[in-house]
This record gives structure tokens, C-alpha cells and sequence, in this order.
């Protein structure tokens, strides 16, 4: 078996790339009589000629070529070999951030990590609780991995992977009547008190769109930051409140019924900035959050 020294084998396909033992000697930062010799130690080892020489020229014997491509597909195998590994230690340690909405933050994204930390124990991951402003903004500047929010159709500096369709929901006290089950309309809510979000999130400036192209204006009671405040408020008796159906808690007093004419669906997406590049370890976070996200 020959025992081929890697650094000839690399000294070889220098002069090979260019046919060239001056820039192979450039390259190399050695002069070109240790290229030479290095390139006949290696033609002593295989026992044919790799090179044919002239004052002027240099090109690849027959067996050069045979060997050049060889060499190539080998460095290809060794990096690829390098780079699962690498991919292996990433997945498995390390530290990731994330920032989510507080309406997926407090609703599914406990059990995806859960998941995530049974299957990756020594990566920690790191979550920002953010309203889509902010979110959006720790994303642009590389604060986090990657952020999970709603989909904003005007922004298009940031990529949006669509990862679930999120109802927009009333939860109304059971001392309203309902004139139907199956939904609400926005006229009908803009009888009753509301309870809303506030005016930084993004729902909320999708539920003020709508209401403006009704014509239509609520009688809102209170405005709070985080849902579950809100939910509280109407169980209460405050009023109604508006939410998306993520927020919606599987045991309520409340009526739940979906608002309808129109109806209002977000889509929550993994975002980030067009271009990037996930590593190994938030790529598979990534993936457990699409996987997971949905109820069921």
C-alpha cells in the first residue's frame, strides 16, 4: 500500500490548477526548486511521470490527469466528511435566540421546546418576547437566529416561511346573546364593549384596517399588551375581547366564535432576513417549530 504524503498531494494539485510551478512556488509562499522537489519525490513514490516539462511549458502527463482527478474528488469527500461533522457538533451544542410573538410564545411554543430539548439537551435556547416591530427589528439586526410572527405583507426586506393559518377570534361573556355560533361580524362587535390589544402588535393594526374599510369604529374599553390579560378582562365581564385563535384557551367560560364579514386570518411564519443562512442547530429548531406549531 502506498504511503503518499497528503502535503505532495496538495503541492501537486497546485502546479495542476495552473500548470505552473513559479505560481504553485507563489502560492505555496516556497521557491520553486521545493515545488520541483517535492513533485519528483511524489513522481518517485508513484513511479510515472506527472508533469511533462519544458524550459516553456508544463502540462499534465496522461497519468497527471488520471491523479489531478482523483486528488479533486478525494478533497471533495474529505470536506464533505469535515463538514458533517462540524454539522454534528453544531447540532448537538451551542446556544440559540429566537424572538416570538407573545401570543405563539404563551400558547405553543413551550411544548415545541420541550420537544426540542429532549432530543438537543446541550443546545440552550434563548427567547425574546416581542411585539412584530420589535421583532422584526431584532431580526434585522442579528440579534436572534430567526423570529416567529405573523406574515406582514408590506415588508419585503425580511423572508416569511408560513407555518400556520391563526383565525381572528371574539371571546364574548356568556351574559351576551349571540344571534349566531358560527360567527361575528364586525358591525355586531362594534355593538358591545371591546377589549382589544394594543396598537403595537400587529394584529392589532390588521383588525384596525379592517374596521376601517367597514367604516366602522368599536367601543373599546381597554386596550392591554399581553392576551392573557385580556382574557382575564372578558371573563370578568368586562366586554368582549379580540384575539387571534392561538390565544384562544381550551376551558373558558366565554363564547369563542370566529368573526366573520370580514373574516380575518394572519399567517404565522418563521422569519428572517431574505438571504440567511440558518446554522445546523436553528435549522432544526426551525423545523421542530414548523412540525410542532400546529394544535393536535
Amino acid at each position: 500500500m502506498l504511503n503518499i504524503n497528503f502535503k505532495l498531494l496538495h503541492m501537486f494539485l497546485l502546479v495542476a490548477e495552473d500548470n505552473s510551478f513559479r505560481r504553485a512556488a507563489e502560492k505555496s509562499n516556497r521557491s520553486e526548486a521545493a515545488v520541483s522537489m517535492q513533485i519528483k519525490h511524489l513522481e518517485q513514490q508513484l513511479g510515472v511521470a506527472l508533469f511533462h516539462r519544458t524550459t516553456r511549458h508544463v502540462e499534465l502527463t496522461k497519468e497527471g490527469e488520471h491523479l489531478l482527478i482523483s486528488v479533486r474528488k478525494a478533497l471533495a469527500e474529505v470536506k464533505t466528511g469535515l463538514l458533517h461533522i462540524r454539522e454534528s457538533v453544531d447540532m448537538h451544542y451551542g446556544v440559540l435566540s429566537i424572538s416570538c410573538v407573545p401570543t405563539v410564545a404563551a400558547t405553543r411554543l413551550p411544548h415545541i421546546l420541550l420537544a426540542f430539548q429532549k432530543e438537543h439537551p446541550k443546545i440552550s435556547v434563548h427567547v425574546r418576547e416581542l411585539v412584530a416591530t420589535e421583532l422584526l427589528e431584532s431580526i434585522r439586526r442579528r440579534e436572534v437566529d430567526f423570529g416567529i410572527g405573523p406574515k406582514i405583507r408590506t415588508i419585503t426586506e425580511f423572508s416569511f416561511k408560513p407555518i400556520l393559518s391563526d383565525e381572528t377570534y371574539a371571546l364574548i361573556p356568556s351574559t351576551y346573546k349571540l344571534p349566531r355560533k358560527s360567527g361575528i361580524t364586525l358591525k355586531e362587535l362594534s355593538r358591545l364593549p371591546i377589549l382589544m390589544l394594543s396598537t403595537s402588535s400587529a394584529f392589532r393594526g390588521e383588525l384596525d384596517a379592517a374596521l376601517k374599510a367597514k367604516n366602522l369604529t368599536f367601543d373599546t374599553k381597554f386596550e392591554v399588551i399581553q392576551a392573557q390579560t385580556l382574557i382575564a378582562m372578558a371573563e370578568a365581564g368586562l366586554g368582549a375581547a379580540i384575539l387571534p385563535k392561538i390565544s384562544v384557551p381550551l376551558r373558558t367560560n366565554l363564547q369563542a366564535v370566529p368573526v366573520i364579514d370580514p373574516g380575518m386570518t394572519r399567517q404565522i411564519s418563521i422569519i428572517t432576513l431574505r438571504g440567511q443562512a440558518f446554522s445546523p442547530a436553528a435549522a432544526r429548531l426551525a423545523s421542530f417549530v414548523e412540525r410542532l406549531i400546529a394544535p393536535g
